[in-house]
């Protein structure tokens, strides 16, 4: 898989040094410069809303710095999570003095390094709270919800909690909008072709031409089914009836996200969007706000995700809010 890169171990200061440069409203702070925060100086009082993850993903994570949105987030390598002097980095960077929200997937060696940065910064008196995006549906069933990964549905949450805090909400309540978002989101993806880390011998894994895999993760985790590869209404009615068992009783709008995990092109997207309103419309659910493109990728993998996310009037006010970054603008 060619790649248009320099040397593979400067690949992610690289990206993220033009990152900064294109758009100058982000900055790049700490001694290893693997936080990104916003170059604006966060507003005394505000809670901070801090993410962090592997590289690889953009515009998750790094991308949804920015006003209404996060205040820093802490970068690893690729598919790598961040290092625990990162996650310090870009907590200190989001301080205000009101606390910091911790928001971000849940993968052990994230869970490990933020938890561990969070004890530092309980030593300079900075509060914290954590909520972990679990909305991928094919990592465990329900009753195991708290096992499930976080994949493109956390962006919900980003932006909740990021309208919350911007709008002067304490970290209470930052928290519980996070949380209550994460808990009425779900995901599900498809994978049709790998993806391969620069420097690596291979692709992180591999799958037939004629193949399709149901529920693979965004850095290659196993899906639930392999199958040769079928028309995509039949696709996304499997996905979308998968969703919608999860569906909360009070449940009547709905906001939509079809991402695209890398390579699969905006066309290819509006087909399956095409397909998923019908389906939500049948089941009686009203779309609101949908979201259709690259907003969380694994490389080149070829292959989109299906996110739901099941409104109430709290978290439908918030997904309006404005919101300016490099990849997301609202209002």
């Amino acid at each position: 898989m060619k790649k248009l890169i320099n040397d593979p171990a400067d690949y992610v200061e690289e990206m993220l040094d033009g990152l900064c440069q294109a758009h100058p409203g982000l900055k790049c702070v700490g001694e290893d410069r693997r936080a990104i925060t916003r170059a604006a100086p966060i507003r005394e009082g505000k809670v901070g809303v801090v993410s962090g993850g592997g590289s690889g993903h953009l515009p998750l994570f790094t991308g949804y710095v920015g006003e209404g949105l996060l205040d820093a987030c802490a970068i690893g390598n690729v598919f790598e999570g961040p290092t625990i002097n990162s996650c310090q980095d870009a907590i200190e960077a989001a301080n205000g003095g009101a606390g910091v929200l911790c928001l971000f997937g849940n993968y052990g060696g994230d869970r490990m390094n933020f938890e561990m940065a969070s004890e530092f910064a309980a030593i300079n008196n900075i509060e914290t709270r954590t909520v972990l995006g679990t909305d991928d549906i094919a990592s465990a069933p329900i009753d195991e919800a708290h096992k499930r990964r976080g994949v493109a549905g956390l962006i919900f949450a980003y932006k909740t909690a990021g309208a919350l805090a911007e709008r002067g909400g304490n970290l209470d309540a930052v928290e519980a909008i996070a949380r209550k978002t994460g808990e009425r989101t779900r995901t599900i993806g498809v994978a049709l072709s790998s993806c391969q880390i620069p420097g690596a011998a291979a692709p992180n894994f591999t799958i037939a031409d004629n193949e399709i895999e149901m529920g693979m993760g965004i850095h290659g985790e196993p899906g639930i089914w392999r199958r040769p590869i079928r028309p995509a209404d039949e696709l996304v009615d499997e996905m979308i009836a998968m969703l919608l068992a999860e569906r909360p009783a009070d449940s009547e709008r709905v906001s939509i996200l079809v991402n695209s995990l890398g390579s699969t092109p905006f066309e290819e997207l509006f087909i399956l969007f095409r397909r998923a309103k019908q389906q939500l419309e049948t089941a009686r659910l009203t779309v609101v706000r949908p979201l259709v493109g690259p907003y969380v990728t694994s490389m080149e993998m070829g292959g989109a995700s299906i996110s739901l996310c099941f409104l109430d009037d709290q978290i439908e006010d918030l997904l309006s809010a404005p919101a300016d970054c490099p990849f997301w603008r609202m209002g």
